[in-house]
């Protein structure tokens, strides 16, 4: 940010703005009508010389005024996170309770932010990074069957069916109880190793296949909870904008949204964990190539218990970065109304 010095910044900062609400080239004389610019209009032109000439700044027709380039965006989106961190990092503070109402919670957010700001929203449901058991209890249902309750971190709990081909009376389902907390809780799922598993079939000795399927069943709990469900809104919205409205843009985004694998690489790091705060992507810097031509803000939020989830949005380059980020910060705000919560 150095290199640019204050006159250029707020010229910059004016061709952002005024590109943001117009989407037109913008000239040396909407510049000198800023009203805290009191600037020749060839002294701008100057200026605005050499952010092109620096890479900020681009003119996509001959005669026409400039836009901002993607490196233009990020100065500007840098500068705004700076001052917007304090106000931002709320959105980690808050915690969902009625966990119940949790689907219908993120389908509403996803709809409030699209109304809010105009643009497509992704909400993902909060996941157990990793999920731990916490506590397995083992329940005859009828002859041949045992259910299998798995509790994971977060207090998630998973119901599988166990078929046996023993009956198991209630001494044994309690010895096996005893046996398998006693050695699972606390693990995750790739703490649970290969000696592990040998020292539990031996301590169960003949009902060592229960013992297998009970951690089979654990997986598999572990597994589906670590699949994300995406909740999404206002996809229309994008289209308004005529620099995505284009045929190939309009395919590309639909099958962007469409691809829930796709869209879990905004939301989930290359090391499996989500972000953390907010990140901006602009343009190329999406990890989503079908979005290059857009810009996507993401907000990761924590429930406690590392149960955490992620909320995006994404517009045109020229989205109304400021804006974004107010909804993002409000939404703890909005999701005490939603569950009527009092704060303590």
């Amino acid at each position: 940010m150095s290199e640019l010095s204050e006159r250029q910044i707020k010229i910059l900062n004016v061709i952002i703005r005024t590109y943001m609400e117009t989407g037109e080239p913008v000239g040396s004389r909407t510049i000198s009508k800023a009203s805290d610019l009191n600037l020749s209009s060839a002294t701008i032109r100057n200026e605005m010389s050499d952010l092109e000439e620096m890479g900020y700044i681009i003119q996509p027709h001959t005669s026409a005024g400039r836009i901002p380039s993607d490196k233009g965006y990020r100065f500007y989106v840098d500068r705004l996170m700076l001052e917007k961190d304090q106000e931002v990092s709320e959105m980690k503070d808050f915690v969902i309770e009625k966990t119940e109402k949790l689907e219908q919670v993120l389908q509403t957010i996803a709809k409030l932010l699209a109304t809010n700001t105009n643009y497509a929203t992704l909400v993902s449901a909060p996941q157990t990074h990793h999920g731990k058991v916490k506590f397995i209890q083992l329940s005859n249902v009828e002859k041949g069957k045992v259910l299998a309750t798995i509790m994971l971190d977060g207090n998630i709990v998973k119901n599988r069916i166990i078929h046996c081909e023993e009956d198991l009376d209630q001494e044994t389902m309690l010895k096996l109880n005893i046996l398998l907390n006693s050695s699972l809780n606390g693990l995750a799922m790739e703490e649970i190793n290969l000696m592990t598993i040998a020292r539990l079939k031996e301590q169960a000795g003949i009902h060592s296949k229960v013992v297998s399927d009970v951690l089979d069943a654990v997986a598999e709990a572990v597994q589906a909870d670590e699949e994300l469900e995406i909740y999404t809104s206002g996809t229309t919205n994008i289209f308004k904008y005529p620099e995505l409205s284009d045929s190939q843009s309009v395919s590309d985004l639909i099958s962007a949204f469409e691809e829930k694998q796709e869209l879990r690489d905004l939301f989930v790091g290359e090391d499996g964990e989500p972000g953390t705060g907010i990140q901006v992507y602009i343009g190329d810097e999406s990890p989503i190539q079908r979005m290059r031509d857009c810009s996507v803000v993401t907000a990761t939020y924590e429930l406690g218990d590392g149960i955490h989830g992620t909320v995006g949005i994404v517009g045109p380059k020229r989205m109304d970065y400021k804006m974004v980020v107010d909804n993002l910060k409000t939404l703890k705000i909005q999701l005490d109304e939603i569950f009527n919560k009092k704060e303590e």
